[in-house]
Formats: C-alpha cells, structure tokens, sequence
C-alpha cells in the first residue's frame, strides 16, 4: 500500500533544479537535459579540407551564415515564442581546427527593435554539464521583460552536455545515483566502496570516454563561447553566467577581455587554480550549515498547519536538526523501504535529498514529506523519492561532469592521497554533520588517466572593470566565502552585490527585489554600483 498521509500532504513533488552530479554548481532543472526541437545531439565527425598550417589553439573562421536558425519555441515550458536552435560546429582539438569535428546545440531570442538593441547577452547554465538552450528557454521570457529589447537573448549547450555532442563512461547504473556520484561515504565513515568505485569510474571513462571526454573542460568550453560570438557576427558579448556557467564567464573575461561587454557572475565559486572543483566540493560542508536554518525555520513555521504544503516537522526551528541529524543515522542502520521499488530511503539518499531541497524554498514541501513519511511508525507509510535521488543519472550527464571537474586541474593521486582521504572525511563528518564526510571523500580524479591539457586560468585584476558579482549570503552549492575569494581576485574590475537571502543562483531567483533591480540596473542601462553594495 502507498502512503497514509494526509491528502493536503500529497502534492505533486516539485520540479527540483538540476545541480552538477557530484558539486551541485548548476541552478537549471530537472536531472535529464531537456531537449529543445533543433537543437539534437550530434556525433564526432571529420572536417572538410582546412589548412594545415593554422597556428596552435587558433581555431578556423566560422562565418555568420554558418548558423542556419529555425524555431524552436517551447510554450510548454514557458520558453519565448520567438526562440530559434541552430548548431555550431567546433574541433575536438583546437590546436588541430582542421580535424574532428563536434556539433554544439546553440538558441537565440533576437531583439525585435533594431533601434534598442546593444548586442548579444549570453546566458551560461551551470554544472559542469548544464544547458544553456534550456536554460534560455526557461529564463528568456524573465530576461525579456526586465532588458527590453536591448539584447539577441542567446546560448549554447556545453561540449558534452544537452544536445551538443555527448561523451560516455558507459558507467553502470548503480554507479550513476547521485549518492554514489558524489562519493557519501558509508556508515560510519568508512570509504573503502567509494575508493573502489572512483577506481572503476576513472577506468571505464578512459576506456570509453575517447577524444570527446578527454576534450569537455572549462578551457575549451571558453574556446567553444568565443567561435559561438564570432559565428554570431558580434565583436563583443555581454553575460550572464550562474555557479558553474559563472566561472566559465570569469574565465573567459580573462581570456578575451576585448570581447567582453558588460558582465554577470551570478552564485560564483573561489577560483583559486590550484585546486577549482577540489576547493568547490571541500567548501560544501560549511555552505549546507549556512544554509539549513532557512529550511528549519520553515518546517517549524505554524503557517505549515494550515497551509496544506507540508507536514509542520518541529514547534521550533532549533529542533529540526536533531531531528533530521537522528532520522539519518536510523536510516543508515535500517533503510527505509520506499514507493520507489527496489530503491530504499537510506541516510545518505536523505542528506543528498536535503542538499538539493536547500537550493530554493520551492523543493522544502517535498522534503518535508519525505522526513515526515521517514519518521512514520506506520509500517504502510512508504517515503515518496524526489526525482533526484531515485534513481540513476544518465551515463552522458554523469561522463560530462566528471570529466569536465577531472579534466580542469590535476587531483592528488597515489597510496597517500587514499590515506588521506580517511582522516579527513573523519574529520569532515564531526564538523559538518550534516555532510557526513561527503565533502572531504576521494572522487574518480584521484586516479584519472589523463593530465590537463591546460593550465587552469588564474582570474586577475587586469582587465576592463565591467564584471557585477551578485551572490546569495546563505548558498548551499557556492558559499558566499568562495564569492568573496572571486571578488578579491577580480579586484577593481568587479564590484559585488551581496544579497540577504538563502538559495542558490540570485538574479530572477530567489525574488530580492534589491538584487535584481542592480543586475538589471546594469545589464540594461550599464549602470553598476562605485562600490560593493548589500541587498
């Protein structure tokens, strides 16, 4: 039998935002890709005679007519009337531009007043692995009334990601649940399945992964936006890129000043280049802390008695931890059969279940179902998984994001990196309790076969002074601490927008009236603030 609950308790779960598979940086939706009409995915494919001569990382001239534009509109999903797909064709390699080919899905919403528009404004998801084309599906009609017609509205798919060209580990599927992408260490904190596991990643992506996986990282994704502007006939863009997508946008800013316009990195991470997804990932125990009384506070709110959302979890925030703290160390010892069959709720499946939840208020009601159902004595009251944490990952996303993170920087390696794991995700598991030890655990880079192709970009304060940061106070993927190390780097090329709130991804987000107001203040009409301000 299902769940007894209440019926006002049976709401259909919400749609969560999809997170990067193993660091949560991403703000789209949903786990799968959405696929728009004309933007398919493509396979690797020779190129036509070119050159031979081309100097090093100088990929060939894509002409404007080299995107053939058709409509692609999404009403279903709220996406603008007028959004065309095309495809961009980019090199495998860079250095070689005259060999194998890749196919990149690409989205526009143009400007329907030639006598506003300013340029093109370039929307980068997060990720790694996130879609642009969806993304601008979802956030084009938002970005439209707040900039007017100031901008062509465009995107791409990343390398490897929604309907560009896609990669494979050809991982099997009990590799592909979040709970075990992202290395929970097992009760107790033991890590010995996560060594094996990352060991036997790290060997199916070499054997499987080919060209196309050695190439998905963030420096050829920032080589792939400058071919997408020049095949857009633009001599700059302008911006916006959230959490993993703002990292990509920072670098690129650093690559190709000249081509930057104005310039938004929206929930963006410390991008200090000896370690990138290393320093991600380790900041995480501390962001879910800073975020979780936001949650706490509205499970204990009385509002969730008559509301009909969800189950109200305690009479007082201070009690929701306990509670959820006690609930997963129970479910570590005795999973919880669920209505997922063969997928029970485990402590691990919960505390990944509570990271997604915190990204926006929207995903608390389903989490509090789950803890309430959790919680139940009744033996016919059965969990209700949220999307995400029931069931495998598609092998295309999961190859992306890993070989995006395990591409960029170079992991410890070795019999001491294992040893080293282990102490610190003891360590990790009494400090952040509510990570358990996550954050500090080995990944598949510990035993990648490649070397990085490039030297991961140090960001700097040379530069045209053009950039906004906006970020949340309380981020539970890309903590505000990481924003500030951005901000410090950035120098007098930024000035931030630090706003009071909880979530993950600001701008069209989390509904700060004062956030907003800045990005569009400086998007539309190029009006950024003479120094940092708070929202």
């Amino acid at each position: 039998m299902g769940p007894r609950l209440k019926p006002k308790y049976l709401a259909d779960v919400p749609t969560y935002r999809s997170k990067s598979l193993l660091l949560a940086l991403s703000a789209a939706a949903a786990i799968s890709p959405l696929t728009v009409p004309g933007a398919q995915a493509a396979p690797v494919r020779q190129a036509a005679s070119a050159p031979q001569d081309a100097p090093a990382r100088q990929a060939a001239p894509t002409p404007q007519d080299a995107l053939a534009w058709t409509p692609c509109p999404r009403p279903d999903l709220g996406g603008p009337a007028t959004q065309e797909c095309a495809t961009l064709t980019v090199p495998v390699d860079h250095a070689n531009p005259a060999g194998p080919q890749l196919s990149l899905a690409v989205s526009r919403v143009r400007s329907e007043d030639p006598a506003k528009r300013r340029g093109a404004l370039l929307v980068l998801a997060g990720g790694p692995g996130g879609s642009g084309v969806q993304r601008l599906t979802q956030r084009g009609t938002k970005l439209r009334d707040r900039l007017g017609d100031a901008y062509d509205l465009v995107a791409l798919d990343p390398r490897g990601a929604g309907g560009s060209t896609r990669a494979t580990c050809r991982l099997p599927s009990a590799d592909r649940h979040l709970t075990a992408l992202r290395s929970w260490p097992a009760p107790g904190g033991n890590i010995d399945a996560n060594i094996e596991r990352s060991r036997r990643t790290a060997a199916l992506c070499a054997e499987n992964g080919g060209p196309v996986l050695r190439s998905l990282s963030t420096a050829n994704q920032v080589r792939d936006m400058d071919l997408f502007r020049r095949a857009l006939g633009e001599r700059k863009l302008s911006a916006w890129g959230t959490s993993y997508g703002a990292y990509a946008a920072a670098v690129y800013a650093q690559k190709y000043p000249q081509h930057t316009d104005r310039w938004v990195l929206d929930s963006v991470a410390d991008p200090d280049p000896a370690h990138l997804a290393r320093t991600w990932m380790r900041n995480t125990g501390q962001a879910v802390e800073d975020a979780f009384p936001a949650f706490a506070a509205w499970a204990a709110d009385p509002a969730r008695e008559t509301d009909g959302l969800a189950p109200r979890l305690a009479q007082h925030p201070a009690l929701v931890r306990p509670l959820v703290l006690a609930l997963a160390a129970r479910l570590d010892r005795a999973p919880k059969e669920s209505t997922t069959p063969g997928t029970p709720l485990t402590g691990n499946r919960l505390r990944q279940a509570l990271q997604n939840a915190l990204y926006g208020q929207a995903n608390h009601p389903a989490l509090a179902r789950l803890i309430a159902a959790a919680s139940s004595t009744d033996p016919e009251v059965r969990p209700v998984l949220t999307p995400d944490i029931a069931g495998p990952v598609p092998d295309a996303d999961a190859a992306t994001t890993i070989g995006v993170i395990c591409n960029d920087v170079r992991w410890p390696e070795g019999r001491g990196t294992v040893a080293a794991h282990r102490r610190a995700v003891l360590a990790d598991r009494a400090r952040y309790p509510l990570t358990a030890g996550f954050p500090a655990n080995i990944t598949p880079c510990s035993f990648w076969k490649w070397a990085p192709a490039d030297e991961p970009a140090r960001i700097t304060s040379s530069g045209p002074s053009n950039i906004l940061v906006v970020q949340n106070r309380r981020d539970p993927s890309t903590p505000y601490f990481g924003a500030l190390k951005m901000r410090e780097a950035l120098g007098d090329r930024a000035r931030l927008v630090s706003v009071n709130t909880t979530g993950h991804g600001s701008y069209l987000g989390t509904g700060n009236a004062c956030g907003d107001a800045r990005v569009t203040a400086f998007l539309a009409g190029g009006v950024r603030p003479g120094s940092d301000v708070s929202c």
